[in-house]
């Protein structure tokens, strides 16, 4: 059986681009679509306490959501995909924090006309937006982040990897997380980070 996977994502999250790296990469090997979703950081801590910190990086974390959401809305599954490598390749990898150098380079790189730019300040979309987050996160509880991915119906939070497992590793660990979340009455494994996000 071909596995029907989603996996909802906030572009500026570091954790989910390593994690998204190596589902793209099983994605590739095994020969099964990843439907690739957002969700937002920003909404997800709407009324919770954070930093001012982490509080004033939400603006900018919304301009790539918003605009990951449109190019859904106006060109479907294989835009999301590229635009969402284009974007997090200059955040992640590239350590850009400036959305305006940003944006255009990665709308350019996937052939889009640089007026999309115009999205990631619109609210038009955001109705669809919040509707893909709390898609993916009402079916993991409010107590998790990003990234949340779902295999045939069975949805988890993570896995929290850096760096992001290659070749046979990225196998092995993909078999194993899929027959842990298959299990109806697993519900943690968590170990302390001791590394950072590392990109290769």
């Amino acid at each position: 059986m071909t596995d029907s996977v989603k996996f909802w994502f906030d572009p500026s999250c570091p954790w989910a681009w390593m994690t998204s790296r190596w589902v793209a990469e099983v994605a590739e090997t095994r020969g099964f679509e990843v439907t690739w979703c957002v969700m937002s950081l920003a909404v997800l801590n709407e009324g919770n306490e954070v930093s001012d910190e982490y509080r004033a990086f939400f603006p900018r974390a919304l301009k790539y959501t918003r605009l990951v959401q449109a190019a859904q809305e106006l060109h479907g599954q294989k835009t999301v995909k590229a635009l969402y490598d284009a974007l997090g390749t200059r955040i992640h990898p590239g350590g850009s924090t400036q959305p305006d150098e940003v944006i255009p380079a990665a709308l350019a790189e996937v052939g889009l006309p640089a007026s999309f730019a115009d999205w990631a300040d619109s609210t038009e979309y955001d109705e669809q937006m919040r509707a893909s987050h709390f898609d993916g996160i009402n079916r993991v509880g409010q107590d998790v982040g990003t990234p949340v991915i779902a295999v045939n119906g069975v949805a988890f939070f993570g896995p929290v990897v850096s760096p992001a497992p290659q070749g046979e590793q990225a196998l092995a660990l993909w078999d194993g997380v899929v027959a842990v979340a298959g299990y109806d009455g697993f519900f943690e494994m968590k170990r302390t980070r001791t590394v950072d996000p590392i990109f290769d």
